[in-house]
């Protein structure tokens, strides 16, 4: 096994000076009154400011919308485009930010299975790590260099705010004011409660405060079930050991399968494949060939809210989504094009040799063309009417969830 990419450390008189700022203070102060500025209101602000950016029109909140649960909003296509001139195509579908604060660092487990991690593939350790990312990649905000995000730091509307948090000469050195601005970053994104809201209607109804109605009862059934949707295999539905709300995930990686999407321009190249653990943007695992085209398990909470799905954003339709994984194996010619001889050409986004590592054993990839899929159309209706009550911010009264209910909570 190869030995993971340790994650940087902060200097310790560093990691002091920011331990002390997330202490100063929380997020408002006693009677609504404007607080005196944390890390997390600098992380805040710096997560929705396009000045940031090279291009100066793309922030965190452009791809991670928070009145969208944190993901990308409609209409932003399946990789919303970046770079300097806001025209670059990205590779992957943006993911949803919400509930990654209680997530794990990446690991083998005793049994050898990756589990943790952030980014689709996991390789940064912590939200810090993770933050650095899009600031720096040029399909994202395209920033030349930390220097070039601290430049624009310095002229930022908050610069002076991040100096009474920080020190006057905060902004001086580039390298501890770029990691200071990860580090706002990630206390926003871990301090805030609007990413860890837990008010949906599934909430309320495990905290016994209402019913779900017989059609989403149904689609818990068939979600649970091991020989219907199996979904909780990876996507637990129940509390916690210590009664915590269930998350959705349990922070593994799969390797689905999921058709080519011509819709991303690199896939225009045959010899393109984005193979997830072992590469390309995560080198430090490039040869642990079985993990080639594994990703990562994502929470399904606001799963109905979302505009695209899977790591390369194939599908975007739940219900599209949910035919896939139940009539994959029984139904293939349905996702996958065929060659000029009319071979079907299945699992045809990754290369012939990784075939192999596709989940082909646990249901409901199980099945075999002939035999009936896992879900009937019916069940899937339910199990979508159970997915819906995975959407944040669920007013009892109206009956309907909205995740823009759940900012603000703080």
């Amino acid at each position: 096994m190869l030995p993971l990419r340790p994650a940087r450390r902060l200097l310790p008189s560093l990691a002091a000076c920011l331990i002390g700022a997330v202490l100063a203070g929380p997020f408002a102060a006693a009677g609504g009154a404007p607080a005196r500025p944390t890390a997390a209101t600098i992380g805040a602000r710096a997560f929705a400011d396009p000045s940031l950016s090279a291009s100066g029109r793309l922030s965190c909140a452009s791809c991670h919308s928070p009145a969208h649960a944190h993901a990308a909003p409609p209409g932003s296509g399946v990789v919303p485009p970046g770079g300097a001139a806001g025209d670059t195509p990205g590779f992957r579908a943006a993911p949803s930010l919400r509930y990654l604060n209680v997530g794990l660092p990446f690991a083998f487990d005793a049994e050898g299975t990756p589990r943790g991690g952030f980014n689709r593939d996991g390789r940064a350790q912590t939200l810090l790590e993770q933050a650095a990312r899009p600031l720096l990649a040029p399909h994202e905000m395209a920033n030349a260099s930390p220097a070039a995000v601290v430049e624009k730091l310095r002229q930022a509307p908050y610069a002076d705010d991040f100096r009474r948090v920080y020190g006057a000469d905060a902004l001086d050195d580039v390298d501890g004011a770029f990691y200071r601005l990860l580090f706002s970053i990630e206390q926003y994104e871990t301090g805030a409660r609007e990413f860890r809201p837990f008010d949906a209607k599934y909430d309320l109804f495990l905290r016994g405060q209402l019913r779900l109605s017989a059609q989403e009862l149904r689609g818990l059934a068939w979600f649970v079930r091991p020989d219907k949707g199996n979904c909780a295999a990876c996507h637990p539905a129940t509390r916690g050991a210590d009664g915590s709300p269930p998350l959705f995930t349990d922070f593994s990686y799969d390797n689905l399968g999921v058709p080519r999407n011509a819709a991303i321009p690199a896939t225009a190249d045959p010899a393109y494949f984005d193979l997830g653990l072992c590469g390309p943007d995560r080198s430090d695992l490039a040869l642990r060939r079985e993990l080639c085209g594994a990703f990562k398990v994502p929470t399904l909470r606001n799963v109905a809210t979302r505009s695209v799905f899977f790591h390369n954003g194939r599908y975007t339709t739940l219900r599209d989504a949910l035919r896939f994984y139940v009539r994959r194996d029984t139904n293939p010619e349905e996702f996958y094009p065929r060659d000029a001889d009319g071979t079907l050409r299945k699992f045809d986004d990754l290369p012939p040799d990784l075939i192999a590592n596709v989940n082909t054993t646990e249901a409901p990839y199980d099945r075999r063309p002939g035999q009936a899929p896992a879900l009937s159309d019916a069940e899937i209706d339910d199990v979508l009417a159970f997915l819906a009550t995975l959407t944040d911010g669920y007013d009892p009264v109206t009956g309907r969830a909205d995740p823009a209910r759940s900012l603000g909570h703080d």
